[in-house]
């Protein structure tokens, strides 16, 4: 992952207050995060049920693959920074209703 720059003032003036922007940030994260954990650990599942069969190599490759396809993905603070800056996210103050 390459460190990037972000333009605080655009993002503080999306909602006109940065901490709100970090808070909303930060809670869709966990959501990426939380769906990707899922998501891999639903892939992982598949090789629990075999004993002595993941010792096949190719068992091990399968399992390997998950795993890199994985860590290649995108951080969720990035997924969730590219969605705010594409106005993905929905989000709202509970006290202007």
């Amino acid at each position: 992952m390459a460190i990037e720059t972000l333009n605080v003032e655009e993002l503080a003036s999306r909602t006109g207050n940065l901490y709100e922007t970090v808070a909303i940030l930060s809670k869709r994260s966990r959501q990426v995060s939380s769906d990707m954990k899922s998501e891999l650990d639903d892939k992982l599942s598949y090789f629990e049920g075999f004993g002595p069969e993941m010792e096949d190599v190719r068992m091990q490759e399968e399992q390997e693959q998950v795993s890199i396809e994985f860590e290649e993905k995108p951080e969720p603070t990035e997924i969730a920074i590219d969605d705010f800056m594409q106005d993905k996210i929905y989000y709202r103050k509970p006290d202007e209703e």
